[in-house]
């Protein structure tokens, strides 16, 4: 299974960033509401775990938070690869607006 990796920094602190990235996958769901279903999450003190079905695919994948970063660990479906570059920088964008100061 084809997997992307991406790292953003920020500055608010672990339990911010953490706070808002949980925000970050509920508002998805509600945004795609047409397109994403059966979001699935487990969260932990440094990050968490997460998996949905996106316009027939399903989607897994890992958060770990630092006091400087976050690491975003999305695995996809060989079937939507041709979407890598797309979903690496529409994750990538709304990452970097949440985490903004």
């Amino acid at each position: 299974m084809p997997s992307s990796t991406i790292t953003v920094p920020h500055q608010l602190g672990k339990d911010e960033a953490l706070t808002r990235m949980k925000e970050m996958l509920g508002q998805a769901q509600h945004d795609g509401a047409d397109r994403i279903s059966d979001l699935q999450e487990t969260w932990n003190a440094d990050g968490g775990t997460y998996s949905f079905n996106a316009s027939g695919f399903t989607v897994n994948g890992a958060l770990a938070v630092t006091d400087s970063a976050v690491e975003i660990t999305v695995d996809y479906p060989i079937a939507a690869r041709p979407f890598k570059s797309k979903i690496e920088s529409t994750l990538r964008d709304r990452t970097e607006s949440l985490l903004a100061a």
